[in-house]
């Protein structure tokens, strides 16, 4: 099964785009275990999202321990939700074909995200990977992203030139394109250029991305294949024992303000 499909799939399953962020933060997490953290969350969300995210700098930081950690909760993610590695690699080929080997063979993730800046012999060694999904960082959600991905260039924007290369590149169906939901016009014209490619668009709740534009913008025409992330606001809804039904809670609560959203338009 291809990343998109099983992609697919869970959305439907679960009713939900919603994408839960696995980034443990040693400042904020309850005191607990790394592994049996994220495995409490996943335990509390696993009928509730279409996938999850662990962002590596959290476990990187965390040297050797943290790495193992990082195996071992994509290893014990459900088999039928996809686990997204957000790592944004980007270097010369032979340097990337050795990042693909490592993400998608050593820690076997169902998706990346990479960083386009080096072009597309950079970003070729992780399509490769057909049965894998590959996300390319068009618009990201920071306060700075405009330093560069809104300079003017042929055709328009530098964002826009990225998902025009992306929708290029898509000749194994596995491409998509990150999309910060703080960027809501931008989000709609990347839509309008890229309009059968999943969008994964974090920014929503802690960097104050708008739910409802979101959707709205990010929904392809059948309602599907925008991707909500979300951390912050579900694994720390609370820091004490109750974390993991805290997380329960914030991510139906979150879900279901996606259903009303997307009523009558897709999974959710």
């Amino acid at each position: 099964m291809s990343f998109i499909e099983k992609l697919l799939d869970a959305a439907r399953r679960n009713r939900s785009w919603l994408c839960v962020g696995l980034d443990p933060d040693p400042a904020l997490m309850p005191k607990v275990d790394l592994l049996q953290f994220n495995k409490a969350i996943i335990d509390a969300t696993a009928d509730l999202v279409c996938a999850y995210k662990p962002n590596l700098a959290f476990y990187e930081a965390l040297g050797v321990e943290g790495l193992l950690a990082l195996k071992q909760t994509a290893d014990y993610a459900p088999e039928g939700i996809p686990v997204i590695g957000d790592a944004k690699r980007g270097d010369v080929g032979h340097t990337a074909r050795a990042y693909a080997r490592a993400l998608f063979e050593a820690f076997g993730f169902d998706a990346v995200t990479v960083n386009p800046y080096l072009g597309q012999d950079s970003v070729e060694p992780f399509l490769e990977y057909s049965d894998r999904g590959v996300f390319i960082l068009c618009r990201t959600s920071n306060v700075g992203a405009a330093d560069f991905q809104s300079l003017r260039c042929e055709g328009g924007q530098l964002f826009q030139a990225v998902a025009r290369k992306a929708r290029e590149w898509n000749t194994r169906g596995n491409v998509g394109l990150v999309v910060g939901a703080t960027y809501p016009e931008e989000l709609k014209q990347v839509r309008e250029l890229c309009p059968e490619l999943p969008l994964l668009i974090p920014g929503v709740g802690a960097q104050g991305g708008d739910l409802a534009s979101a959707l709205r913008y990010g929904a392809d025409a059948r309602g599907e294949k925008a991707i909500i992330s979300s951390s912050r606001q579900i694994i720390y809804a609370s820091t004490g024992e109750d974390f993991a039904q805290a997380a329960r809670k914030a991510a139906l609560r979150l879900r279901q303000e996606m259903s009303q959203y997307l009523a009558g338009a897709g999974p959710a």
